[in-house]
């Protein structure tokens, strides 16, 4: 059967996904996951549908009676017309739920729907024979591939943001069915027909999971998430063995989720703590502990690092060592005790990872020196979140966790020159670190409400700074058709003036004036306006008729040209809002030069034409009629200069020869740029500058001592501009894409890494253990 029509575009299933936050983006693993998954779910959608047809076929062959068979008939047209939908529906709810994987909901538990007991009911039959067949099939998945199920939704837990069990997993079977059946709620069938679909869609999808499941875990291995994870199969509670085959406990309620997910964090942990081992004594020195040490418990280490946390220092200094300042409590408290007291080897390797994780943290090029202070101060908050709750380590949306990445990306582009005393960033950033060093004793929750309180201040900063950057966007793409439009105007009072000797009074006017009334005019109606043609056609007419020409005809030409010139040429000026005195003098000198020239034609009659006949050519040269003598009066040419009987020679007016090229500045700009020495199309600094994306964070090293972090907000492509801003959205810098090149040739510009803090902390520790326990 043809399924070419069937085909989803994955850029399109994700296109209906709303925005979110940075955090929001999948990894790229993930996204391979999702791929490959979609793939070969659509590849056994398409296998289900085309083997519908001949199931749904033999069962009518085979009904008992004619109502029987024509419902088995219905449903196979149903089935058919209804079937790119489904598949298309199925699939996007697939990419929905992987979209979702990194969105939060900090504080909110699940809402519980209101209960009226007037409105309760038994289940329908068909309801409850759909559940049942709904339970077995997800039954039967978790028995034969819950080991492999459960590796994935730990490797998932690991690198998103939502806490996932292996019901809510996107590529579970629990989810599978219920993403089905939704596609699926348009048909029109019977129970008994959709019985046979549900049977067909764990025949031809549910069935090949394993396989599924297996090449997931594999492309997660080869991404280096988890690897350590074992391939044995999932702890049961042998006392809840025969429920655990259904997926249910004995009161009913689920017990595969909570489960898995238990079985989840002490894998991860215990992945860690393999490498923790292989590496102690060359990356975490263990101390020489007496043979009959006691290991104190969790809670004594609570309590000693609480008598820490209260006396650590306002600023951390690079000599602090947690692990020294621990051990030396440890003595004092085995010196009293008359007992030799130890951490234990669990807590110890809690201790170890955090200590590498804040070593990392604190080298880290990215994050500004004025917060590392700040967040230092955090280590011993952060060490007791870790022993109370492992899950630390592997569930991205902690709420511990998240407060240092969100702390971490809003400090991102704080720059040396801000004030530390006065800006709201530090702060509140300040506030948070003083709120857990005085009030987190032992409940993890203060750590949710502050994120909240700091997500919310963050959340206005950005929108503030959201704002500023986009009118920083507007004022540079009008900065740029401005430039543009002036090009534009260059070009065309270039061609008509460049070579030529003009009466100095135009030049001026034509160059100060009425450029701007061309660049006006460019930016609102575009060079192939007729508004822009009309404007190059007054200029073009002013030209000429400030130009010698011998011709008598050529007077004619010239009274009826003239009103409409200077008619064309005041409304412009005034357009423009030129200055009033201004226009007045220009005009006033044309007015000059305009009967200078009415006056060469006139000394240029012979003198016998002034005897001659009103009838006679060179009498109807010097005769102005009435309707021109209108339009000159309307415009202010003085008639009797014109019309004077006494003809005197006036001065010659003032030339002007346009021997240089016209370039028109912007306001405020002094001279045209330098121009820029060019680079190879293939030069690495330029294919450095094409990979910036807008919204990179870098870092500019002006000179030996001051440093510029900026991000970059525009690319404004008419002008190969590269707008940088600070934190606020404030421009800061301007580059082109050539001098972007040049900096980064001589290394004085660095991409700033805006990946998670803590994740690529975590991401270096793991890499480095696994670098020792290869040697």
């Amino acid at each position: 059967m043809k399924t070419d029509a069937n085909v989803v575009h994955l850029s399109k299933a994700t296109s209906a996904q709303s925005p979110i936050s940075p955090v929001g983006r999948l990894p790229v693993a993930l996204v391979n996951v999702r791929d490959k998954a979609a793939k070969q779910l659509k590849a056994a959608l398409q296998k289900l549908f085309d083997n519908a047809d001949d199931t749904l076929f033999e069962m009518a062959d085979r009904a008992t009676s004619n109502a029987e068979q024509n419902t088995f008939f219905e449903a196979m047209r149903d089935l058919r017309l209804k079937r790119k939908n489904i598949e298309r529906g199925f699939l996007q709810k697939v990419f929905e739920a992987f979209a979702t994987l990194n969105q939060y909901e900090i504080g909110k538990p699940a809402p519980l729907d209101a209960v009226s007991f007037d409105t309760l009911s038994l289940v329908q039959d068909d309801a409850l024979e759909e559940s049942v067949a709904l339970d077995t099939m997800v039954a039967k998945v978790v028995s034969r591939d819950g080991t492999a199920l459960s590796h994935l939704t730990t490797r998932f837990n690991a690198m998103v943001s939502k806490k996932l069990d292996n019901k809510s997993n996107p590529v579970g079977p629990t989810s599978l069915c219920e993403f089905f059946l939704d596609a699926c709620s348009s048909l029109g069938v019977e129970i008994k027909v959709k019985l046979i679909i549900l049977k067909l869609f764990e025949k031809y999808v549910l069935s090949d999971l394993d396989q599924l499941y297996a090449e997931a875990n594999q492309a997660l291995i080869a991404a280096g998430v988890l690897p350590e994870l074992k391939s044995a199969p999932a702890r049961r509670n042998p006392s809840r063995s025969s429920a655990a085959a259904s997926g249910t406990r004995q009161d009913g309620s689920s017990d595969l989720a909570g489960e898995s997910a238990d079985e989840g964090v002490h894998e991860v942990f215990a992945a860690l703590q393999e490498l923790l081992s292989q590496a102690r004594g060359s990356a975490t020195p263990r101390r020489n502990r007496p043979a009959d040490a006691l290991p104190i418990s969790s809670d004594d280490l609570m309590r000693l690092l609480s008598h820490m946390q209260q006396r650590a220092p306002i600023q951390a200094s690079d000599d602090f060592d947690l692990r020294d300042q621990l051990e030396g409590l440890l003595t004092r408290a085995s010196a009293k005790a008359g007992k030799a007291r130890v951490v234990g080897e669990v807590d110890e390797d809690v201790i170890n990872l955090v200590s590498m994780l804040f070593e990392y943290i604190l080298d880290d090029r990215t994050l500004p020196d004025s917060f590392k202070a700040l967040i230092a101060r955090l280590q011993i908050p952060i060490l007791k979140v870790a022993v109370i709750d492992k899950t630390f380590f592997n569930r991205g949306s902690h709420p511990a966790r998240r407060l240092l990445n969100e702390i971490a990306s809003a400090a991102l582009g704080w720059g040396e020159q801000d004030d530390t005393q006065r800006d709201s960033l530090y702060q509140k950033i300040e506030h948070v670190v003083q709120r857990l060093l005085n009030d987190f004793v032992d409940d993890p929750l203060i750590f949710s409400e502050l994120l909240t309180e700091f997500l919310a201040f963050s959340g206005d900063e950005r929108r503030r700074s959201g704002l500023l950057e986009q009118r920083t966007r507007d004022a540079e793409e009008g900065s740029a058709k401005a430039a543009m439009a002036r090009r534009e105007v260059e070009q065309a009072l270039n061609e008509r003036l460049l070579g030529k000797t003009l009466p100095e009074v135009v030049v001026r006017l034509l160059q100060e004036a009425w450029s701007k009334v061309l660049m006006l005019t460019c930016l609102k109606h575009g060079v192939e306006s007729v508004e822009w043609q009309a404007a190059l056609a007054t200029m073009d007419d002013l030209v000429w008729s400030v130009e010698v020409h011998e011709e008598p005809e050529v007077r004619m030409r010239l009274l009826d040209m003239v009103p409409g010139m200077l008619k064309a040429l005041r409304e412009g000026m005034a357009s423009a809002a030129f200055d009033p005195f201004s226009t007045g003098e220009f005009f006033s000198q044309l007015e000059a030069l305009h009967v200078q020239a009415f006056q060469r034609f006139k000394r240029s009659l012979p003198k016998e034409s002034a005897t001659q006949d009103a009838g006679s050519d060179q009498a109807d040269v010097a005769v102005i009629n009435d309707q021109q003598r209108a339009a000159l009066a309307e415009v202010g040419i003085d008639l009797s200069l014109l019309e004077s009987p006494q003809v005197e020679a006036a001065a010659e007016p003032a030339m002007m020869a346009v021997v240089e090229e016209i370039i028109l500045l912007a306001p405020g700009e002094l001279r045209a740029a330098e121009p820029e020495a060019s680079l190879p199309d293939d030069d690495e600094a330029l294919l450095q500058v094409d990979n910036l994306r807008v919204g990179s964070w870098v870092e500019f090293q002006e000179d030996e001592e001051h440093k510029l972090r900026c991000k970059l907000a525009a690319v404004i492509k008419p002008t190969g501009k590269y707008i940088f801003v600070n934190r606020t959205g404030m421009k800061v810098l301007e580059k082109t894409r050539t001098g972007l090149a040049v900096e980064f040739s001589r290394n004085a510009i660095r991409l700033l890494n805006d990946a998670l803090l803590f994740d690529r902390a975590l991401e270096s520790v793991i890499g480095n253990l696994r670098k020792l326990k290869g040697t």
